[in-house]
């Protein structure tokens, strides 16, 4: 065995010296066969898929306004309107492709059954997009 030297006048050290011989020539085997391999996995299948055309089609309706003062009087997009014809001008514009969005601006003082009865009477007539306008308070920047 060939694991020391055989002058026994030398101080008897390990061998700490790594060898890279073996490790470089693995390295390069594994190159040459990443090598040939490599061209071998780019296998593609071509696929023939349909060309399409669009462009985008923006069609925002007039969002519509109805507000509802603390005495009851309503405004329809800031005209003042009869209750009686709420119901007519919110058919009517439920009718329009895509409908619009109804913006309710209520008074404060409005109890809230009166804002239910027109969020019902809204979606009666086919109004399904209804969004509340609110004020911030006094002194918010």
């Amino acid at each position: 065995m060939a694991f020391g030297d055989l002058d026994h006048g030398h101080d008897a050290q390990a061998l700490t010296e790594i060898n890279m011989i073996p490790l470089i020539d693995v390295m390069l085997v594994l190159l040459v066969v990443f090598l040939v391999t490599a061209p071998l996995l780019t296998h593609a299948v071509r696929v023939d898929l349909p060309k399409a055309e669009s462009r985008p089609e923006i069609s925002h309706p007039e969002d519509l306004e109805l507000a509802i003062q603390a005495d009851g009087a309503l405004y329809w997009n800031g005209e003042p309107i009869e209750p009686a014809l709420l119901a007519d001008l919110m058919r009517r514009a439920a009718a329009a492709e895509p409908p619009p969005e109804l913006h309710l601006r209520a008074d404060r003082a409005i109890p809230y059954g009166r804002i239910a009865d027109l969020l019902a009477q809204a979606s009666r007539a086919g109004l399904g997009r209804i969004g509340f306008v609110s004020e911030p308070p006094a002194g918010t920047p």
